[in-house]
């Protein structure tokens, strides 16, 4: 009897097999640190390519490019390509991978690259020579990285070194932990805001951008629906320089211009580096319930319009931030803790009112399931904000009424503690969003996701803005059992707590071997 042929293992993708090659060679330096060894290096290897795209087309002299010199800077400053000098192009890093000196080749190739491109000053990892990493281990990195690009056209690998670039600071942020999501706001958050609010031309502003994220998906937005990426520019600020850095070099390999994403020490509150810029679109994660933000400082400021927010707690500083920089036709969404959908401490009712029945900028509240942050359990949700909602233009006139959307049951677990929403869930929260906004959209309440309530009913609810206060249940949750739901969770923190005996079992016994 013949044999069935055997069937051929799913290839995985490219940026997955890199990942797992780069994370065997990490070694004895955490994941922090190795962020910047390896993106650093994906980064140089994207500016050397462009570069010899350009580079040979000046050698080929054709055309436009006759005569031309190709060591001459000019060339490529010209057509927005980064100048790459000799001992910094990635051909000559491969000649030394396997040299013992090639952390400090490396590192001057860094520092030759800042020199002669004035606007990556300061931004390039300088971490090469470091005792810590192994040149052995480093050549090998350089030999992987260098193959990003096989099989495909030079002109082809940005696409694919800006994919890999992004695929690994995910994979970084979730292996740092709590400490990743200082810089990483989960592609699905991101996804979601940009989708929902549509930046196709004008200003995008993130005051505490990060790595860049809200950037990145607005003009994978704008491309996905064959619009012009000149169409809109972005304004950004970054107190934290390690990450105002991933930021820049993750907007460079995408060639998005970063001219106006800012860094300072002191931050957006005390030290706003866009005082006079009116945003079209505001896209932002700002950290969740910051006490230390400086706000005795600021009792008098001119972005309290709608009351000075506590010192003790930055929400509500936050939204009346963005609220300042929003034009008069400007939309913003943004995450915030979800204790700031009903808190009253300190003032902050009094604002999230003011939000509602004053400023009436409030559009739509989308309830966040848990589990999608990585540096906090702190429940969330979304916040989507319109200077004019009267317009009638674009949109439906919608100043009476607020929608919400209650999420709380969509998402997936990727492992044991953190959740991603699917593109079906993404699309189901968008289409709402839409249909309820836009001129040709039909919308209909469904029971237990989402509900278009009147300002009025809001105002009878004090102002408490949490979506489960006007969804409803579910039509299928009406008969809710109880004592059976109790009973599974109860079986379910039983078997974590379980689980939690074993793993401390596990690490006694292996600190016992250890001793001995």
């Amino acid at each position: 009897m013949a044999r069935s042929p055997k069937k051929e293992a799913k290839q995985e993708p490219l940026e997955v097999v890199l990942w797992k090659t780069a994370d065997k060679l990490r070694k004895n330096i955490d994941a922090a640190e190795y962020k910047h060894v390896v993106l650093g290096l994906i980064f140089l290897k994207y500016i050397s390519d462009s570069f010899e795209v350009h580079y040979n087309l000046l050698v080929e002299g054709e055309g436009e490019f006759a005569g031309a010199d190709p060591e001459d800077r000019d060339e490529y400053t010209a057509y927005n390509v980064f100048f790459v000098p000799e001992h910094a192009r990635w051909s000559y890093l491969l000649e030394q991978a396997k040299q013992p000196t090639i952390g400090v080749s490396v590192d001057t190739a860094m520092e030759l690259i800042e020199t002669e491109n004035p606007e990556l000053k300061g931004v390039l990892p300088k971490v090469y020579a470091r005792q810590n990493l192994d040149p052995t281990s480093l050549g090998e990195l350089i030999d992987m990285i260098g193959n990003i690009a096989l099989g495909d056209a030079k002109s082809r690998s940005a696409d694919v070194l800006g994919h890999v670039f992004e695929y690994f600071l995910g994979e970084f942020a979730l292996a740092e932990g709590k400490q990743g999501g200082q810089f990483y706001t989960p592609k699905s958050i991101v996804s979601l805001l940009v989708s929902m609010l549509e930046p196709y031309q004008g200003r995008v502003f993130d005051p505490c951008c990060g790595s860049g994220g809200m950037f990145v998906q607005s003009e994978k937005f704008v491309e996905s629906h064959q619009g012009r990426i000149d169409d809109i520019s972005i304004y950004g600020q970054e107190s934290n320089q390690t990450t105002w850095r991933l930021a820049k070099m993750n907007l460079a390999i995408r060639g998005i211009n970063s001219e106006h994403v800012k860094w300072n020490s002191e931050g957006s509150f005390l030290n706003d580096a866009h005082k006079d810029v009116k945003a079209d679109f505001i896209i932002a994660n700002p950290p969740f319930n910051v006490s230390d933000w400086s706000g005795e400082q600021l009792r008098g400021d001119a972005r309290w319009q709608l009351g000075t927010p506590p010192t003790g707690n930055a929400n509500f500083a936050w939204m009346q931030h963005f609220l300042y920089h929003m034009s008069p036709q400007g939309q913003a969404g943004v995450v915030l803790a979800k204790g700031a959908l009903t808190s009253k401490t300190s003032g902050e009712g009094d604002i999230r009112k003011a939000l509602v029945a004053d400023a009436n900028v409030i559009d739509c509240i989308v309830n966040l399931p848990a589990k999608l942050f990585l540096n906090t359990q702190i429940p969330a949700a979304l916040w989507f904000m319109r200077r004019d909602r009267t317009n009638t233009k674009t949109y439906q006139d919608r100043s009476n009424e607020i929608l919400f959307i209650d999420a709380r049951n969509l998402g997936h677990l990727i492992n044991r503690r953190t959740k991603v929403l699917s593109e079906d869930d993404l699309k189901l929260i968008t289409d709402t969003y839409h249909n309820w906004r836009n001129k040709d959209g039909q919308y209909e309440d469904v029971a237990g996701f989402c509900a278009s309530a009147p300002i009025e009913k809001v105002a009878e609810l004090d102002y408490v803005l949490t979506p489960g206060r006007y969804v409803g249940l579910a039509d299928d949750e009406e008969e809710f059992d109880f004592k059976e739901r109790f009973t599974s969770l109860k079986a379910e923190f039983e078997a974590q707590l379980a689980e939690e005996a074993e793993l401390n079992k596990a690490i006694a016994e292996n600190l016992a071997k250890v001793v001995v």
